[in-house]
């Protein structure tokens, strides 16, 4: 799937909200790693844009590994941020996403 590949590439640029503009489709539904869910693409837009809003610097950003089966899509992230309220955030995270006709229909993100 070449647009789990493009949608990965803007991640690895930051591009996180412009990434789920042009890759979810309308009613994609997120589920984040505390339990909360957005239930549309306006929703996660709106939460990702929020979150990148609050960086300050992005020290790392590493695709770790990528796999497809069927609509199915695994990343695997590292992250690295430090945050305007002074705080450094790192994370590894893998992301599921369940794709339609070239869109995330649902996505869900797994930490460790």
């Amino acid at each position: 799937m070449d647009y789990v590949n493009e949608m990965d590439g803007m991640v690895l640029k930051g591009e996180i909200p412009q990434a789920v503009d042009k890759f979810f489709a309308d009613e994609a539904k997120t589920t984040d790693v505390d339990g909360s869910i957005t239930s549309n693409k306006t929703e996660a837009i709106e939460k990702l844009t929020g979150f990148v809003g609050s960086i300050a610097e992005v020290k790392e950003i590493t695709l770790l590994n990528s796999a497809s089966e069927g609509n199915v899509s695994m990343s695997e992230f590292l992250f690295n941020f430090d945050m305007k309220d002074g705080n450094e955030v790192k994370w590894h995270e893998v992301i599921r996403r369940v794709w339609e006709d070239g869109k995330v229909i649902n996505e869900q993100y797994f930490q460790n």
